[in-house]
């Protein structure tokens, strides 16, 4: 008796074990998406002095890093992206322009005496006199810290307290300013930040001459503000950035729009699985019942992979986690569709041993469709940005986590039961209603072939027709410029809301009101624009998303996002055409290309916007399209290699015929989760959910409709001969008995 199915079982308990441990004793990292803050893209720039290479923003990294330290902001994240970018993470903080105007300054920071005043060429002290300035004494990196401090009993609010790296220098220039009287301008030290005095401090009176000030610290006293003196400390600690930095993209979003985000998220997964549990129990009974036990278990399995490998979940990544129950369900629908098949065929062999066949023989369309997907995954990871990232990170973890669970767990709990109910009841008994009415009545689809590929030439042609006359509406992702999405306590109209941001100063800015609020889309405007808008606005109105985009960025992810849909079909084609034939390889292709432009026009027919949601959505699509694309020519392979006699067309057709129950039931799967989406998932994800209904649906017709007639019309201009049946290796007869003397 094999033990596989003992070890399979145990391998199934020890992932669930494990992922139930993870999911209990970690929790998982939010994006700011969902927790609320700010992120700031800095690109660093070349100075006259330093060029901007990967050793210069690494040390640009570390001034921002002590001053993000020094606002006290919790859980601060930096990291360099590239060679030039620095990603900063600011959870809790919702100003943008204290983040920006603190942290981002170019601050190159020093120390001068003063020479005398009055000078028109000298720079304004803080009382706008002009001072005349000797040369740089102290530079930044003499800073080691620098704090703001309070103490009510020597009679001073709020000052500022400087540590040297090295006293002898500070000391120095104390100690020949002490010499000069009392009151005069030369008694003073100026600090100078980004060519602007921000303080020039006396020297205290009991400071001798000639020896200065010895210990390496010193106070700033003055009439401080709390938040004057910490920012002063703050960019007095930071000291000078190697080079200049410039705000590339900027994302603010209030804790109350990730919430809802989280709440709706959820929603829309508890209701997408419990349709999609109570649809595949339906058509498939207690195997079924047994694949939607599978699929909680799926999901705690996403779940444990996400916190374990300290993922960053965004608002996109949860769109993923949810999508991926669907392509969960397509491989226990392979399987049982397979096993049916082969029951169908040899009943006498029992329920257990089609099922044994049913995993072996579905493993292959399986692999390629998850391949496929992961690829379009892949490229999501490297080429977009920002949240959508995120989307890319759990689409993999949840193919990962979907093959476990069908191949792993839907077996061990499958090959317990199988047996033990009978044939009808297991669900595996009959090929369904489906099949068997498709086996009746035999209907020959590929007889009209051409004119099918005539109705996806209209469909390329009217999405065509939607780009020229409407054009794709690009949003600030892909075009630069800035986003801001306000929250009102009483409903306004779009006329009130443009007149208002017309007041404001801006006329030309696309306002759009709904039942959420306002958004306002702009070009390159300032933080401070921003609060003017939200002021003409009126009260009751506050901010809940602001991004903004720089041009040179825009065009970056504008061109990404081409080269990653020109990657994606090229991937694909090389894949498919290295698993199968160059034939279905470029049948499938031709056949996604019109998915692709079936949700573009459809998207510019309704004014929809096309930004990084959309690619990622795209990608999805293409992933999941060429799913269906497979599984067809996988049994087209396997039924033209055991009737090598039989007409090309005739194979397509009866492949076509028997994968039709596989194909509608994974996308009615792949449907109960993205109408969850549209209806649950709120603004943020309904286009999202909306492009992936146009795409699967789309895609599934085409998989019979359009990548058919292709490889047939490809087939009679192609030369290669037809695949050959696998060699069987003949068993090897032993000879002698074994024995050793």
């Amino acid at each position: 008796m094999s033990r596989a199915p003992v070890w399979r079982a145990v391998a199934a308990l020890a992932v669930i074990a494990t992922s139930l441990y993870l999911a209990l004793t970690m929790s998982p990292r939010l994006g700011l998406d969902l927790r609320g803050g700010t992120q700031l893209v800095f690109e660093t720039k070349d100075s006259p002095t330093v060029k901007a290479d990967a050793a210069a923003t690494d040390r640009t990294l570390e001034v921002l890093q002590r001053r993000t330290d020094a606002l006290g902001v919790v859980d601060p994240t930096l990291v360099r992206s590239g060679e030039k970018r620095i990603i900063v993470e600011l959870p809790g903080v919702l100003d943008p322009r204290k983040a920006a105007d603190v942290i981002g300054r170019t601050a190159q920071l020093s120390f001068h005496a003063v020479l005398g005043a009055d000078d028109p060429k000298g720079l304004p002290d803080e009382s706008g006199q002009p001072l005349r300035l000797g040369p740089a004494v102290i530079s930044g990196d003499g800073v080691t810290d620098a704090a703001a401090r309070t103490d009510p009993q020597r009679g001073v609010s709020w000052f500022v307290t400087v540590d040297f790296r090295e006293s002898a220098a500070w000391q120095k220039l104390t100690g020949a300013a002490a010499c000069e009287p009392v009151g005069d301008p030369k008694r003073r030290v100026a600090i100078v930040l980004d060519n602007k005095i921000i303080s020039s401090p006396q020297v205290n009176e009991g400071t001798p001459c000639r020896t200065g000030m010895p210990g390496g610290s010193t106070e700033i006293t003055g009439s401080f503000t709390p938040e004057e003196a910490q920012n002063l400390a703050v960019l007095i600690k930071g000291g000078s950035l190697p080079v200049p930095l410039e705000i590339v993209e900027q994302r603010t979003v209030g804790p109350t729009l990730g919430a809802d985000a989280i709440a709706a998220s959820a929603k829309a997964g508890v209701v997408g699985v419990l349709l999609t549990g109570a649809f595949i129990i339906l058509v498939y009974r207690v195997v079924g019942l047994l694949a939607a036990i599978a699929l909680a278990s799926y999901g705690l399995i996403s779940y444990a992979a996400l916190v374990a490998l300290g993922a960053t979940l965004t608002l996109p990544g949860l769109a993923g986690f949810v999508l991926a129950i669907g392509m969960a369900v397509d491989a226990n629908v392979l399987v049982f569709e397979r096993a049916r098949e082969e029951y169908g065929a040899s009943p006498q062999k029992g329920l257990k041993a089609a099922l044994d066949r049913g995993f072996k023989n579905a493993w292959s369309a399986i692999a390629d469709s998850n391949i496929t997907t992961l690829l379009a995954a892949g490229l999501l990871f490297w080429l977009a940005s920002g949240p959508v990232k995120g989307f890319g990170v759990t689409l993999s973890i949840g193919v990962l986590a979907s093959l476990v669970s069908a191949m792993l767990i839907t077996r061990a709990l499958t090959q317990w039961i199988i047996g033990r109910v009978p044939p009808r009841l297991s669900g595996l008994g009959s090929i369904g209603r489906v099949r068997t009415w498709l086996t009746a009545k035999n209907p020959f689809v590929m007889r009209h072939a051409r004119r099918w590929l005539a109705v996806g030439a209209v469909i390329v042609v009217v999405a065509i027709g939607g780009l020229l006359s409407r054009g794709l509406n690009f949003g600030v992702e892909f075009t630069g410029g800035r986003l801001v999405e306000f929250t009102t306590a009483t409903p306004m109209s779009a006329d009130t809301a443009r007149q208002a941001v017309a007041t404001a100063g801006f006329p030309s800015a696309v306002v759009q009101s709904s039942d959420e609020g306002i958004s306002v889309r702009t070009g390159q405007i300032s933080a401070d624009d921003v609060v003017r808008i939200q002021q003409s606005l009126g009260g009751g109105v506050d901010k809940v998303r602001d991004e903004l985009i720089g041009p040179s960025l825009g065009e970056e992810l504008r061109r990404n996002a081409l080269i990653a849909l020109g990657v994606a079909l090229a991937a694909q084609l090389l894949y498919l055409a290295v698993r199968f034939r160059w034939t279905f390889g470029a049948a499938a292709v031709l056949a996604l290309f019109v998915d692709t432009a079936a949700v573009v026009g459809a998207f510019a027919w309704l004014g929809k916007p096309i930004d990084g949601v959309f690619l990622a959505a795209m990608l999805t699509i293409i992933g999941y399209s060429v799913n269906d694309k497979v599984v067809v020519f996988d049994r087209v392979r396997e039924l033209w290699t055991a009737h090598r006699k039989t007409p090309f067309p005739q194979i397509v057709n009866q492949a076509i015929l028997q994968t039709a129950p596989r194909t509608v039931n994974t996308g009615l799967g792949a449907l109960f989760i993205l109408a969850a989406l549209a209806v649950f998932g709120g603004d943020s994800l309904r286009d999202f959910a909306i492009a992936l209904l146009i795409g699967i649906v789309v895609g599934t017709l085409t998989s019979s409709f359009v990548a058919g007639p292709l490889a047939i019309e490809l087939e009679r201009h192609s030369k290669q001969p037809p695949p050959e049946p696998a060699k069987r290796r003949d068993p090897r007869t032993r000879e002698g008995s074994g024995a050793v003397v």
